[in-house]
């Protein structure tokens, strides 16, 4: 049976459950496979049989979330801020709430009206800056579900409620009414207290972990933007003999158009005039420049290093290889697995567990006559208690320490699910140019003839390619240093270049130069240049007045902190693979020396993403490490993606964590940082809701005295801040 793949944009998912809820309904369709990632706010769903996309998307309306078809991205709309109304809330709930707070924890400032005004400011929070929260408990509630929000909406409202009884009903309204700090455990009617300051301090709390969260989350998108605005924004092309300058989406297939020297290629082509030295790294990784001439193709964004290029387009707009892509790199990510945040996982329990006590509570005391104002305090007491205060803190402070310390040291965390990862991490993928080497062409090796001395070689040789704009001849140059002038300089197309130096007639470039010229290799130079060509380097060769004087290697060199970084990976536990696109006997070299023994060569940058698959399918936890444009995709792919902030914006945005320094050793610490932050995330949710839960039998029991309960949520988010603080010290 044929099927059909469809991605639905979710609204309306305010936590990892949401997500496993329209998954769960999805999957109950026949002939339906479907996959909803919370981070990216899609869902992809394969389907068969007589559905329409339409069905699908009542099926998730059903469950009470919102699903639309992607529209195409138009290049003019300026994309809203989703986190905005978020912030607004937050700054909004902050700024009330911290009177508020102070009025109920301080005496001092309990003036004789002070309750009054604790609800009127409690009031905007509670309606307003909660919204989200009573909004998803409502949806929750219509289908039988509770999560997080359902918590968090009924210990607000309970206290904020409950506030209103006593202002209104109870004593708590009457002129010059104090909380007094009274640790005594007793049973009270509870109707002379407020807990306007639980109700505005929980919201504001959990309202800041959403934002830094949601934040994170709008992050996961840029990536793409950054892939799409790579290419070319105009182009050169050749009309009726004339050349008119047009934006590139204005181009068809079969037109010709002109790359001048320094321009980006702006689509996919073949080559029809000229010849020129293209650098590809950006998509490929390879650190040499690609030779083309006419019948070559080249791909779009690239770009031209060399000489003047005409080029007819072949492919343009979404089939070009950078849409490609783009295409690659967001299927990595909407196949990533969402990570459960652990207070979701926790709620799904523990929130119908508090419930049935709360309602238990009430029906006991009810039942042995204890009238309804014990009953009513015991049952809002069992609400608040259970109301995780620290639990908003939990994550967020951890977090920001640790991303605050990572930033201090050259690592970008992106968000909470990036420390998930590393924990389990278990294989190390290592893109090799750029990373583990520098990526850039020099000089590692000077071979000369007998009776020849190295200095003059590069002198000579130096002199000629500091008049070339190709890469390999600026790696001679920058050796040789200061060098003579040249006369008769020439460019032999894909071959070298020639000219005069101090009266030598002199040929640098690659054998075929010197044959045309009927220069032979002697047997020494040979061996030279077939030794470097075996290890995977560009050997240059280099004659004068009819003789061969010189080789001259230049190779990509490896970074000098690279082998103490890759001993640092083994020390945790990692197995490094190195991956590159580059050919077998430069990535064995490379391995060789910085320690590595797994090896994948000769990978296409489409490939990788495969390569990390087929690692992942072997069951291996996958971290990569990368920098280019081509490793985007398998960054975004990989259970964990580390970029270096060297590489490109591309590489940086569809990875989880950034290494600021271009020094692999970064990846050691930021796994390190990683793994600290985590178990401090998971120390904190534990003790949030121990104290609830100590707490818990108390309030039941109607002995819980509104002082315990505020000292109890105090003391239990100084617990959680001072403990995230302990990150300031990682070292």
């Amino acid at each position: 049976m044929a099927t059909d793949t469809v991605e639905l944009s979710i609204g309306g998912m305010t936590c990892a459950s949401c997500a496993a809820r329209i998954e769960r309904k999805l999957n109950k369709l026949e002939g339906v496979q479907a996959s909803v990632n919370y981070a990216t706010e899609k869902a992809r769903v394969s389907y068969a049989g007589d559905l329409t996309p339409a069905d699908l998307v009542k099926v998730v309306e059903a469950t009470g979330y919102t699903a639309e078809l992607p529209a195409e991205p138009t290049e003019t709309a300026e994309e809203d801020d989703p986190t905005r109304t978020l912030r607004e809330r937050l700054v909004t709930s902050a700024v009330l709430s911290v009177p508020v707070i102070a009025l109920a924890m301080v005496p001092a400032l309990q003036f004789t009206y002070w309750q009054w005004l604790s609800l009127a400011l409690a009031g905007p929070v509670v309606t307003y800056a909660a919204w989200p929260f009573h909004k998803a408990a409502w949806t929750n509630l219509r289908h039988g579900a509770a999560t997080m929000d359902t918590l968090i909406s009924l210990g607000v409202g309970s206290a904020f409620l409950w506030s209103l009884y006593a202002l209104f009903l109870g004593t708590a309204g009457t002129p010059g009414m104090t909380h007094g700090f009274t640790f005594t455990v007793e049973r009270m009617a509870g109707t002379g207290n407020i807990y306007l300051e639980v109700a505005a301090g929980v919201t504001t709390f959990i309202l800041a972990g959403r934002y830094f969260e949601a934040r994170s989350k709008r992050r996961a998108g840029a990536a793409l933007k950054a892939l799409l605005e790579l290419g070319a924004k105009d182009v050169a092309v050749v009309r009726d003999g004339r050349e008119v300058r047009v934006p590139t989406e204005e181009l068809a297939v079969g037109d010709r158009f002109v790359v001048r020297p320094g321009e980006k290629i702006a689509t996919d082509g073949v080559v029809e005039e000229g010849t020129s030295a293209v650098d590809a790294s950006m998509l490929t990784g390879e650190s040499v420049p690609v030779e083309v001439r006419p019948g070559d193709a080249v791909a779009g964004a690239t770009v031209n290093a060399g000489g003047r290029l005409v080029v007819r387009a072949t492919r343009i707009g979404s089939d070009t290889q950078l849409a490609q892509m783009a295409r690659l790199v967001e299927e990595a990510q909407n196949g990533k697995a969402e990570v459960q945040r652990l207070a979701d996982r926790i709620s799904a329990v523990f929130v119908p567990v508090v419930i049935a006590l709360a309602v238990g509570t009430l029906g006991f005391w009810l039942g042995t006559g204890g009238g309804a104002g014990a009953a009513f305090t015991a049952a809002v007491a069992v609400l608040i208690i259970a109301c995780p205060c620290a639990l908003g803190l939990a994550t967020p402070t951890a977090l920001l320490v640790g991303t605050g310390r990572g930033a201090q040291l050259g690592i970008l965390i992106k968000g909470p699910e990036v420390l998930e990862s590393t924990r389990r991490v278990d294989t190390v993928v290592l893109d090799k140019t750029g990373t583990v080497t520098t990526g850039q062409m020099s000089l590692v090796g000077v071979h000369t003839a007998e009776g020849e001395t190295e200095a003059e070689v590069l002198r000579l040789a130096g002199a000629l390619e500091n008049a070339s704009e190709h890469p390999i001849a600026r790696a001679v140059a920058q050796a040789a240093g200061d060098v003579p002038a040249v006369d008769d300089f020439q460019n032999v197309e894909g071959l070298g270049v020639q000219g005069v130096v101090d009266a030598h007639a002199v040929l640098v470039g690659r054998e075929r130069l010197l044959s045309e010229w009927s220069v032979p290799l002697g047997t020494e130079l040979r061996e030279a240049k077939e030794e470097a060509e075996r290890q995977g380097r560009t050997a240059v060769l280099v004659a004068w007045d009819g003789k061969a004087r010189g080789v001259l290697v230049v190779a990509d060199t490896v970074k000098p902190t690279s082998k103490e970084a890759i001993e640092g990976l083994r020390g945790l536990g990692l197995r490094p693979v190195l991956l590159t696109g580059d050919n077998s006997a430069a990535a064995e070299a490379v391995a060789a020396e910085v320690g590595i023994s797994e090896v994948v060569a000769e990978v296409l940058p489409a490939d990788k993403v495969d390569v990390v698959k087929k690692l992942q399918d072997e069951g291996r936890v996958v971290a990569m490490v990368g920098d280019g444009v081509n490793d985007a995709a398998a960054l975004a792919q990989a259970d964990l993606g580390l970029a270096m902030g060297t590489g490109t914006d591309v590489a940086i945005e569809a990875s989880d964590l950034t290494l600021v320094r271009g020094d692999l050793r970064a990846a050691v610490d930021a796994i390190r940082l990683a793994r600290r932050t985590l178990s401090t995330i998971k120390g904190n949710l534990f003790w949030a809701f121990a104290y609830n839960v100590a707490a818990l039998p108390l309030a039941a029991l109607g002995l819980l005295n509104p002082m315990i309960a505020g000292a109890a949520m105090a003391f239990s988010s100084v617990f959680v801040v001072s403990n995230s603080l302990r990150l300031r010290a990682f070292r």
